[in-house]
């Protein structure tokens, strides 16, 4: 069994000088040890798309202001059932349904992003998630 790890790292300068935020984002899977080139090629490709757009969802998903001390100390509303956001389950199912298919996760970020007018599958609500899994489930 091989073992591949996949990160991805990202500094955003804040208004305060000399300041940044940072955003990282890693992920362990194993390979095959049978899996030929083009297949491994194929799985680090898709990881590293796979760590990179959850960063870049998590940059643009937040202000880019810096938010007032009051609302930092702030406890957040709990989202209500109809806005929520997809499970990190039904995320995972979406991109195992998505891979069986042959769709690479740019593939399915685009069909998202004009299916559901989100940026990608990971800003899902609930009921949209679900209804993308119906459609890949009933493709051929």
């Amino acid at each position: 069994m091989l073992e591949l790890n996949a990160s991805y790292s990202k500094k955003v300068p804040t208004s305060e000088q000399f300041s940044s935020q940072s955003y990282h984002c890693s992920v362990e899977v194993e390979l095959s040890d049978a899996a030929t080139p083009e297949q491994l090629q194929a799985k680090i490709h898709d990881t590293f798309a796979l760590v990179r757009d959850a960063v870049e969802s998590e940059l643009h998903g937040k202000p880019a202001a810096k938010p007032e001390p009051s609302a930092q100390t702030a406890k957040p509303e709990p989202a209500k059932p109809d806005t929520a956001k997809a499970s990190n389950k039904q995320v995972k199912y979406l991109l195992d349904l998505a891979k069986g298919k042959g769709l690479t996760l740019t593939a399915l970020n685009a069909r998202v992003q004009e299916r559901f007018k989100v940026e990608t599958v990971y800003d899902l609500g609930r009921k949209d998630a679900s209804r993308l899994v119906d459609e890949l489930k009933a493709a051929a």
